[in-house]
């Protein structure tokens, strides 16, 4: 949520974000909520100070022996009327709320602006594209040829947008999670968490998820609870509520789970392969910063993902998310895409995001400077990795010409030492 003050104070400010951001909200829709909210407010205090003089007035005049029936007669006249606009009141904060709800994060001056992924901004790439010398075969079909993959089943068992991993897939999915939590958590700053895979409408909404982007969600029918879409929500509820020192920043956290999605809107689009499921498994990191620092911690997450897939020797790029292409929570966004030589282009992998003040004012997580008030943090979140893209961007890299797959070395010891998955 942004700050109502800088609304009311700056609706320019909020104009050109969400021009920028080609959202269809009208900040004069909320300046007459907010004056209409404002009224109230001033008519009901004034009835109410008026009530509390009234009062002792009464009990003056009854001391003195004088007749208070018309003042009396007058106060409960009053007394309704502020039961009204206590009602109205309340109704009219209510709307207010709801708008602001509705609104998505400040884009960061260094954003670029732009109107879709057309005019996403490349800064970084790694790795030089491998050249076959045969025509290399999807990661779908690849992953069944190989006996590790298996959709079909997963269609009878569940529906479309499922996967079955067996054998080898079984492994390389257990052996990729383990990898990349040890990455995170020896290598790196990041404290390892198992959250629940549920969470309440609350958390939905402390990160963004709630009101705006329901339908994308899976909610059981008869609780309100929700399957994460990822672990971002758990992890960065976890200090809702709360106030930190200042001294505990940056704080860092990491958890493996799966992720739910409906895919709402996604008709059509990579309904082959691992791309795009209704259920996958990822590592998600998410930091807890400091406002002056944490431009600073979107680079270092930002590195951590990219070192993951230097690490398993798969080519990348890093493009910087336009303001018309960002997420809803987000201040700045960079998107890592791997290299599918089958498709021809990079795809997305990672998302880091630098969410600053947005979802602390949600979820209402703290700091206290050293001396000074308690202040919103910032929370940030990255995808460090997910492992059914990862597989797919392993079995296209890697596929060999007698339908073999070497993996990287990196993952051999985690695979018990296997070093080939040959064909069946």
């Amino acid at each position: 949520m942004i700050d109502l003050k800088l609304v009311q104070k700056q609706p320019e400010v909020l104009t050109k974000a969400l021009t920028d951001r080609h959202s269809d909200l009208d900040v004069n829709e909320f300046l007459a909520l907010d004056a209409r909210r404002r009224a109230l407010l001033t008519e009901v205090e004034t009835l109410k100070s008026r009530r509390n003089a009234a009062s002792a007035e009464v009990a003056a005049k009854k001391r003195a022996g004088e007749d208070a029936t018309a003042l009396l007669a007058e106060m409960s006249g009053v007394s309704d009327r502020i039961k009204e606009l206590d009602v109205e009141t309340a109704q009219a904060k209510a709307d207010v709320e709801t708008w602001l709800m509705r609104v998505p994060n400040l884009p960061d001056a260094a954003v670029p602006v732009g109107k879709d992924e057309s005019e996403n901004v490349e800064v970084h790439r790694w790795g030089t594209p491998r050249e076959f010398d045969f025509e290399p075969r999807e990661h779908g079909d690849l992953g069944v040829a190989l006996g590790g993959l298996d959709f079909e089943r997963a269609a009878r068992l569940t529906g479309s947008r499922f996967v079955v991993s067996l054998n080898w897939g079984a492994r390389l999915e257990r052996a990729l999670v383990n990898f990349f939590l040890d990455q995170h958590t020896v290598a790196e700053d990041y404290i390892e968490v198992c959250p629940p895979y549920m969470v309440n409408r609350a958390s939905m909404t402390g990160t963004g998820q709630l009101p705006k982007f329901e339908e994308d969600l899976f909610k059981l029918r008869e609780w309100e609870y929700y399957l994460i879409p990822t672990a971002e929500v758990p992890l960065t509820n976890l200090h809702a509520g709360e106030v930190l020192d200042e001294a505990d920043l940056p704080r860092a956290y990491c958890a493996a789970t799966p992720c739910f999605r409906s895919e709402a809107g996604s008709a059509g689009k990579d309904t082959r392969g691992l791309i795009r499921m209704h259920q996958f498994t990822k590592v998600e990191m998410v930091r807890f910063a400091h406002p002056d620092d944490s431009f600073n911690q979107l680079e270092i997450m930002r590195g951590h993902a990219c070192n993951l897939l230097e690490m398993l020797e798969l080519p990348y790029r890093v493009i910087t998310l336009c303001t018309g292409d960002m997420g809803f929570s987000s201040a700045k966004t960079y998107d890592v895409e791997v290299w599918l030589p089958t498709q021809k282009t990079f795809r997305e992998i990672s998302s880091c995001s630098n969410c600053t003040d947005f979802q602390a004012r949600r979820a209402d997580i703290r700091f206290k400077p050293k001396g000074g008030k308690a202040m919103f943090l910032h929370t940030l979140n990255g995808s460090g990795l997910p492992t059914g893209r990862t597989i797919a961007a392993i079995l296209e890299n890697c596929q060999q010409k007698d339908g073999s797959l070497v993996l990287p070395k990196a993952l051999v010891p985690y695979m018990g030492g296997r070093e080939v998955i040959e064909p069946k």
